[in-house]
């Protein structure tokens, strides 16, 4: 078989992906949907000193702590208002150190939808108002295009360092401040 056929073969062959897609301000935008783990209501978070603006805190998940991050900031505008569709959508990313728990915050998830290969663009050189490189293409459903975001590029390797380092420190402090209670029971109960 020649490469031209082989290509030829590769082309006919057109996969369905399937996105959710979820929006944030006025546009729509989504994700493939075996990186996501989970989609939660929002809830108050737990501050966290002296991180980015777009880290808008930690989640305790069934006890482990996941950093929610505000992809309207990310994208570089202002801050997510929360309203009551805004929700968490919670994605497992591959670091150096292993599997990490992000949360993103949005304004509302929208629907799971199959896109074909055939109707997803590359992404835009220009007039876009996010990185080019965040965006895994334009997928185009009934007539609009949808941002398809690449959810590893969205967030640098740095800072998918800085957030392991986080959970890290922060799992750390949680039980040695639970180590203390304990502790602290123990020796009333004496």
């Amino acid at each position: 078989m020649s490469e031209h056929e082989s290509h030829q073969g590769e082309e006919a062959v057109v996969s369905c992906d399937q996105f959710l897609t979820f929006t944030l301000g006025d546009d729509e935008y989504g994700l493939d949907i075996l990186s996501i783990k989970e989609i939660i209501e929002y809830v108050d978070l737990t501050k966290i000193p002296l991180m980015p603006d777009f880290i808008r805190g930690v989640l305790n998940l069934r006890g482990l702590v996941v950093p929610i991050i505000d992809l309207l900031a990310r994208f570089g505008h202002e801050p997510a208002q929360i309203t009551r569709r805004s929700c968490f959508v919670i994605v497992e990313l591959e670091t150096e150190e292993g599997p990490l728990e992000v949360g993103m915050l949005v304004d509302g998830v929208n629907d799971v939808v199959e896109i074909s290969g055939d109707n997803i663009e590359p992404p835009p050189s220009f007039g876009n108002q996010i990185r080019a490189d965040f965006i895994f293409g334009m997928g185009k459903i009934a007539g609009h295009f949808i941002v398809l975001l690449q959810i590893g590029k969205v967030l640098s390797i740095d800072e998918l360092s800085m957030l392991s380092e986080i959970n890290e420190s922060v799992d750390q402090a949680c039980k040695a401040s639970l180590s203390e209670q304990v502790q602290q029971q123990d020796s009333e109960n004496e």
